[in-house]
């Protein structure tokens, strides 16, 4: 009989999912990822809190997209693949040679609010949207390979509106 309730995410260090079901579909679990070989986790390194992944209704059939939490649900603590996307990202900002070194600072620390739904996601979108343009096309494009799947909605919607 099934439980009402998440079941455990299997991620990749690079923030590839392997699998939203790993309890319930066994047969899907890999100890390596298929897209990047990094190796996977199902539980948070800092708490050991089980990832969630889908939300099991008995007698419900879903069909929704899964993504990988950013942050884990316990804790608080980023998930390692947001951790390296910001690390990436804060790379890719010091080869940034059209923007100053206060303007990279300013860029840097707007980053931490890009990816957290807090109140100054909206004033960091806005800081980040002028700086990357003022740093050229390449930034942007850039710096939404490699941040997009870790952003807040609001800051997707914000910079990147459709």
């Amino acid at each position: 009989m099934a439980i009402e309730g998440y079941d455990v995410a299997q991620i990749c260090l690079n923030g590839h999912v392997v699998t939203a079901s790993y309890n319930s579909y066994p047969q899907h679990r890999s100890p390596h990822c298929d897209q990047c070989g990094a190796g996977t986790i199902t539980v948070c390194p800092k708490c050991s809190t089980a990832i969630r992944g889908y939300y099991r209704v008995p007698g419900v059939v879903g069909f929704h997209d899964f993504h990988a939490p950013a942050y884990c649900s316990q804790c608080g603590a980023p998930y390692p693949w947001t951790e390296a996307r910001l690390n990436a990202a804060r790379e890719l900002v010091r080869e940034l040679d059209r923007l100053d070194p206060n303007e990279k600072g300013i860029l840097n620390r707007s980053l931490d609010d890009l990816v957290r739904d807090t109140p100054n996601t909206a004033v960091s979108a806005l800081r980040f949207k002028q700086l990357v343009a003022k740093a050229g096309p390449f930034a942007m494009e850039g710096l939404k390979t490699i941040l997009y799947d870790v952003l807040a909605e609001g800051a997707k919607r914000l910079i990147w509106p459709k």
